[in-house]
């Protein structure tokens, strides 16, 4: 029950992490807005989550993961219930903001299934709530299409709030309180200038391709970035109970997975999100299939499909095999379905196999950097450097969006295609190329990370077969 439920809470977060990407065009239209301040329905989401994700653990950690667990999912809730009832683009980007601290949910119920599970079961536990971000995100665009076709696009946030609502409510009921906790308080000198340089860095990383990369706002952000991440570190080296503990980042399984997370990260979430604008494409530009909303969310449906299936077979491979050499082999391939969308995309059949290959490598690189990064630290620190590392996969996101804004825009040359307003597919092959390059090196950084303490080399499963009736295996 306990994995249920925080399975329906992490579900929930994913799902409005990436269900409006399919809708912008129609929330710009009935929102009476502009194209660049509905990005920010995108924007302001993913600087709050990346903000709240390591603050909401570490005061889970401080005072108890299951109260702020509810309190997480709640605020997750209130912010659905504004978006739903949002009447301009003004208040949908207080929801979003909102909406954002529920990315306290993915720390907290790693560091929940730490507490609560027995040791056999930890890894593969935190592997399947790991892969089910991935397929949640995926999910997401697959499911946005048919909801505001028949429905409309407010109900891409009704049902994630009852979805939310019935977690938070399970939660308050069956999760038990965990036992460990950490002393002291949550130090605000520290979370505020976390989050002032987060948002800098974050907002100049998402604007960049629309400012113009040396403009004096990105460039100041940028320094502004710089002065209060050096002030922040300044402040945690010399706080009792720093917000990230700096040692902790040294551990060369901590500063090697979150590496890899990064370079995951920048390939996954632009994948994502501009696979349903390739095939969204008029085929007059020379490349596109006139996919509709629903159509192109469909084109990801193997990617999650397949996501899922080998997120849950990767904690008993891990128990083989290691989890450092899942991360490999899910970096390699990863990059291998992306280089194939960069290169075969004449047939939609190339696209749906391409994306179910790229799924295959997520499903065995998330599940795996996860456990990798709770096994690596001492409990009471589970939530913070679990947030951490999803955190950093939100950062990479916004590096791997920006990169591949830039170079589908920046491919539009003098052809037929940059005429009538669309990118030339010189500006995709060019992006997904880069984003193989990501995951091609995400393997490499992965040889970097210690060799696995709990790999069993008799050949004998090293997790034990859950009775009948019980969710995790």
């Amino acid at each position: 029950m306990t994995f249920a439920v925080l399975a329906a809470g992490v579900v929930a977060y994913s799902l409005l992490q990436s269900d409006v990407l399919p809708a912008l065009f129609t929330m710009q239209s009935e929102l009476h807005t502009s194209q660049s301040a509905v990005t920010w329905v995108l924007t302001a989401y993913l600087l709050s989550a990346s903000v709240c994700t390591p603050v909401m653990g570490r005061i889970g950690d401080a005072i108890g993961k299951q109260r702020v667990f509810v309190a997480t999912l709640s605020a997750l809730a209130a912010g659905s219930l504004l978006a739903a009832l949002a009447p301009t683009i003004q208040v949908m980007i207080v929801a979003r903001v909102v909406q954002g601290v529920g990315g306290g949910v993915l720390p907290l119920a790693f560091g929940i299934v730490r507490d609560e599970f027995p040791p056999e079961k930890v890894t593969g536990a935190v592997g399947s709530i790991a892969t089910l971000t991935a397929v949640g995100a995926g999910l997401g665009t697959v499911l946005a299409g048919p909801v505001v076709g028949s429905l409309g696009f407010r109900w891409l946030f009704w049902l994630p709030m009852i979805l939310t609502l019935a977690a938070a409510a399970a939660a308050a009921w069956f999760i038990p309180e965990s036992p460990v906790d950490a002393t002291g308080r949550v130090s605000i000198p520290s979370a505020a200038l976390f989050a002032g340089w987060l948002v800098a860095l974050l907002v100049a990383l998402s604007e960049g391709a629309l400012w113009g990369w040396s403009s004096g706002r990105v460039l100041g952000l940028l320094a502004m970035a710089v002065l209060l991440a050096g002030a922040w570190i300044v402040c945690e080296s010399r706080s009792r109970v720093p917000l990230i503990d700096l040692r902790l980042l040294l551990r060369t399984a901590v500063w090697t997975t979150n590496l890899v997370g990064l370079l995951v990260g920048i390939g996954m979430y632009a994948l994502f999100a501009f696979v349903p604008a390739f095939v969204q494409t008029p085929s007059a530009a020379g490349y596109g299939f006139d996919a509709s909303v629903t159509e192109s969310g469909l084109i990801l449906l193997p990617a999650s499909v397949l996501t899922f299936v080998v997120g849950q077979c990767s904690g008993r491979l891990s128990a083989f095999v290691g989890g450092r050499a899942l991360v490999i082999a899910g970096g390699s391939v990863g990059a291998a379905g992306v280089a194939l969308l960069a290169f075969l995309h004449d047939d939609v059949w190339q696209i749906y196999f391409a994306t179910g290959v790229f799924g295959i490598g997520i499903g065995l690189s998330f599940s795996a950097m996860s456990a990798l990064v709770v096994d690596a630290v001492p409990v009471h620190q589970t939530g913070v450097a679990s947030g951490l590392n999803a955190n950093i996969r939100t950062i990479g996101g916004s590096i791997g969006s920006a990169l591949m804004a830039s170079a589908v825009v920046g491919g539009s040359g003098t052809d037929y295609t940059s005429t009538i307003g669309l990118p030339a597919e010189s500006g995709y092959t060019t992006g997904f190329a880069m984003l193989a390059v990501a995951f091609l090196l995400s393997a490499l950084a992965a040889l970097l990370i210690p060799g696995d303490r709990h790999v069993n080399r008799s050949g004998t499963p090293a997790l034990t077969i859950a009775p009948a009736g019980s969710v995790v295996g």
